[in-house]
């Protein structure tokens, strides 16, 4: 094999090693306890949903805006 070839093979298994590593945590089916008491011991489940969902909100209007901002120029021309 050429040193291209072996590059690309060893390129391709360290690809493949880290998408099975950062995917491994997916594979839980509970990452934050919810909490059963009424300790409030939900806290952080419910501060990482809130985060989550302003996170996807922001995400929306920002490609909303760029979207529009892309609008706005093809107009112009």
């Amino acid at each position: 094999m050429t040193a291209a070839v072996r590059r690309f093979a060893l390129l391709t298994l360290a690809a493949l090693g880290a998408v099975v590593v950062i995917a491994t945590p997916a594979g839980a089916q509970q990452l934050v306890d919810a909490g059963k008491q009424d300790d409030g011991s939900g806290g952080l489940a419910f501060v990482l949903l809130t985060v989550l969902v302003f996170a996807i909100g922001l995400s929306l209007f920002y490609m909303d805006r760029i979207r529009r901002r892309g609008d706005e120029g093809r107009e112009e021309r």
